[in-house]
C-alpha cells in the first residue's frame, strides 16, 4: 500500500503534463483552514462568541468545562451499549456526570418520555431538560485544543512512534533479507495465477505482483510502492491498448488498493505513542476488514472480467481464509465483551510474537546477519517518525481550527440526527472523517486518525474504529493516479468504480467489528 508520506508530493507526466498527486490533500487542507475561520468569524459575529479565536489558537482540551448532571428514569439505553455502565462512560467521555445528593440534574435522560416515572421526576425538578437514549448521542460535544497545543502534541506523537517503528521495521527487514517475501510469493503463486489469466505463466509481472502483495501482508510499504510500480510496467509490456488500463491491471490494482494486511505497524504504533492500553487490540479486526475488503474487490472485479471464480485453486483459498475468519467470528459472537477483548488481545500479541519468532528462525536458517538486518531496518522506522511530523503538525492544526471552531460539531450533529431518526446508534459517526477522507488522501486520513483518538481517546470507540478504518484500504484516488500515471494510461475504464465500492464494504466491515469487539466497552 501507499502509506509513506513522502510518496504523496511525488510529481510525474500524466496525460502530457506535470500532474501533482499531493494536489488533493493540499486543496482539502486549505479547505479546512477557510472553512474554520470563516465558521469562527461568523459564531463570534453573530452568536456574540467573543472567546473563540483564544479557543482556536490557545485553548486547552483539558480546561475546566461545565459539567453537565443527569439523571436515567430507566435503563432503555441502546443495545449496543452492553450495560448502564457502558453508557455512563460514554456519557463521561463529554463531561456528562450523575446527579447526587449536593447537585441536582439539569438533564433527564428516558427511552420512555411519557413514562409516570419520567413524569414524576419531571414534578420533583422544574425546568429539567428531558432527552430520550438515543436523542442525548448527537447533543454531545467534546472540547478540542487549540492550534499552540495542537503542534506540540504532533511533536510529541512522532517522537513516541520512533521507538514502535524502529522496532517493527527492524523485523520486517530481516524477514525481507532471509527471503520472506519471496516466500510467501511462491507459496501464493497458485492462485493468483488464475486471477490472472491474461498474464502468460512464467512472465516477470507475476513475480513482481506476488512481491507487491507479500510485502504488503508483512506491512513493508516502503518496498510494496516500488514492487507495484514495477508490476505496473510488467503488465504494460503485454497490454495491446497501450493508453487503456488491461484487465490484469485492473485486478492488480484493486486487490492492491484493499491491501490484505496481517501487521498494521503504523496503527499500532500511533495507537502506542498515544498511550492505548492495548496498542494492539484492533490487530484482529484490521485484519478481517482488510480481508472481507480484498475478497470485495476480488469478486467485483472477477464478475466484471467474466473470471470464473468457481475454480478448485480459488475456492481452496478463498474457503480456507474465510473458514478461518468465520470460524473467528462464531467464537467471538459466543463470548461476553470482557471475553472478546481478552481472546483479542491474546490472539493479536500471541501473533506478533509468533511472527517475530518465525522471521528470526528464518533469518538464522538462511544464515542472515540478524542484529544488522535489523538494525538497517530500524533506521528507516526512525527516518518515518521524523520525517512525518510537519506533515502530522499540518494536518492537526487544519483539524484543530475544525474542531475549536464548530465546524465539526455542526456536521457531526447532522449526521448523527440523520442517524437517530434511522433508530441506530450514533457513535460510529466519530469515527466516520477518517472514512470519508481515506480515499482521498493516506496522510489527510492518518491526521484525521490521530486527531479522533486524541480528542476522544485512544481506547475509546471512535478512536478505535477510526484506526480500522485506517487499515482498512489504500488511499483509492492516489493508487489510482501514481499507478496509471506511471504507466501513461488514460482510460482507467471501471477501476475508479470497482476501487470505492470495495472501500464502502471495508467501511462497513470495520463499523461492524467494531461494534462487535469494542462496542460493550
Amino acid at each position: 500500500m501507499v502509506k509513506d508520506f513522502r510518496s504523496e508530493t511525488i510529481n510525474f507526466k500524466l496525460f502530457g503534463q506535470t500532474t501533482y498527486p499531493s494536489m488533493a490533500l493540499s486543496r482539502i487542507w486549505s479547505a479546512f483552514i477557510i472553512v474554520a475561520i470563516l465558521v469562527a468569524a461568523a459564531r463570534a459575529t453573530f452568536s456574540g462568541d467573543s472567546g473563540i479565536f483564544s479557543r482556536m489558537v490557545s485553548g486547552k482540551a483539558d480546561d475546566p468545562v461545565d459539567t453537565i448532571r443527569y439523571i436515567l428514569a430507566d435503563n432503555k439505553y441502546p443495545s449496543s451499549f452492553g450495560s448502564t455502565e457502558s453508557f455512563t462512560r460514554y456519557l463521561a467521555g463529554y463531561a456528562y456526570v450523575p446527579s447526587d445528593s449536593i447537585h441536582p440534574p439539569s438533564l433527564l435522560i428516558s427511552g420512555e418520555p411519557s413514562s409516570p416515572t419520567v413524569q414524576r421526576l419531571i414534578a420533583e425538578h422544574p425546568g429539567i431538560r428531558v432527552s430520550g437514549f438515543r436523542a442525548v448521542q448527537f447533543q454531545l460535544f467534546k472540547r478540542a485544543d487549540g492550534i499552540i497545543e495542537t503542534c506540540k502534541s504532533a511533536v510529541n506523537i512522532s517522537i513516541g512512534l520512533i521507538g514502535i517503528m524502529a522496532l517493527f521495521m527492524g523485523f520486517m527487514s530481516i524477514a525481507e533479507r532471509a527471503g520472506g517475501i519471496r516466500l510467501l510469493s511462491r507459496i501464493i503463486g497458485p492462485f493468483f495465477g488464475k486471477l490472472f489469466p491474461e498474464v502468460p505463466k512464467g512472465h516477470p509481472a507475476m513475480g513482481h505482483m506476488m512481491m507487491n502483495f507479500s510485502a504488503n501482508l508483512l506491512g513493508l510499504d516502503n518496498a510494496a510502492t516500488p514492487f507495484g510500480i514495477k508490476a505496473m510496467e510488467s503488465l504494460q509490456e503485454i497490454n495491446v491498448e497501450k493508453q487503456t488500463a488491461s484487465n490484469a491491471q485492473i485486478m492488480f490494482l484493486c486487490l492492491h488498493a484493499a491491501g490484505f494486511t496481517l501487521i498494521p505497524v503504523s496503527i499500532i504504533a500511533v495507537r502506542a505513542s498515544l498511550k492505548a492500553a492495548n496498542p494492539t487490540d484492533i490487530f484482529i479486526p484490521c485484519m478481517i476488514t482488510t480481508f472481507v475488503a480484498t475478497m470485495a474487490a476480488m469478486f467485483i472485479v472477477a464478475f466484471k472480467q467474466k473470471i470464473r471464480i468457481f475454480q478448485p485453486v480459488i475456492l481452496a483459498w478463498v474457503g480456507s481464509f474465510s473458514a478461518i475468519i468465520v470460524l473467528l467470528v462464531v467464537y467471538l459472537s459466543s463470548l461476553d465483551a470482557a471475553g472478546v477483548q481478552l481472546f483479542s488481545s491474546v490472539l493479536s500479541n500471541g501473533l506478533i510474537l509468533l511472527i517475530f519468532l518465525l522471521i528470526v528462525f528464518g533469518a538464522i536458517y538462511k544464515n542472515i546477519d540478524v542484529f544488522d538486518a535489523f538494525i538497517d531496518g530500524a533506521k528507516g522506522g526512525f527516518d518515518t517518525a521524523v520525517r512525518i511530523i510537519p506533515y502530522l503538525v499540518g494536518m492537526l492544526v487544519a483539524i484543530s481550527l475544525l474542531r475549536t471552531s464548530g465546524t465539526f460539531d455542526v456536521i457531526m450533529n447532522v449526521l448523527k440526527t440523520g442517524f437517530a431518526l434511522l433508530g441506530t446508534d450514533t457513535r460510529f459517526v466519530d469515527g466516520l472523517p477518517t472514512a470519508l477522507i481515506r480515499p482521498l488522501s493516506g496522510g489527510g486520513a492518518r491526521g484525521m486518525m490521530v486527531d479522533t483518538m486524541k480528542t476522544f481517546g485512544a481506547d475509546s470507540f471512535a478512536g478505535r474504529l477510526a484506526s480500522i478504518f485506517q487499515g482498512a484500504s489504500d488511499t483509492t484516488f492516489y493508487v489510482i493516479a501514481v499507478y496509471f500515471g506511471a504507466v501513461s494510461i488514460r482510460n482507467t475504464r471501471y477501476a475508479v468504480g470497482a476501487m470505492l465500492l470495495a472501500d464502502l464494504v471495508g467501511i462497513c466491515t470495520s463499523i461492524l467489528l467494531t461494534y462487535m469487539f469494542f462496542g460493550q466497552s
